[in-house]
């Protein structure tokens, strides 16, 4: 009953932490966007298996890694509003990684559609 209980609170945070990306990021809202034109075209598309896999893979990594961004600028944030060094190296390398993801995903879809995967 414990482990039961454990997992519902867990459940109820990840979802706050969903609402509270939806509602205050823009950039979440774009990729979950992308998300829902992009897989549906991985399944419909005459694709590989191997390819809508890592297709529709990376476009879950890119919402993981746009949940983790905002994580970090909202820990940024809440440390102080004045600039900083290390609080800018922070949230730059949160926006790289979210850029390495999106052109992770161009390529996919290039080597997808080219036939290459």
């Amino acid at each position: 009953m414990k482990l039961f209980k454990h997992l519902f609170n867990a459940f109820l945070y990840s979802s706050a932490g969903l609402v509270a990306a939806w509602r205050g990021e823009k950039s979440f809202r774009l990729i979950v966007l992308l998300v829902v034109v992009a897989v549906p075209a991985a399944c419909f598309l005459p694709l590989s298996t191997v390819a809508r896999v890592l297709l529709i893979g990376a476009h879950g990594l890119t919402l993981v890694v746009e949940l983790l961004n905002t994580a970090i600028e909202a820990a940024i944030d809440r440390i102080g509003e004045e600039r900083h060094p290390l609080s800018k190296k922070a949230k730059d390398c949160g926006s790289a990684a979210q850029m390495v993801m999106l052109v992770l995903i161009a390529a996919l879809w290039g080597a997808a559609l080219w036939g290459c995967v």
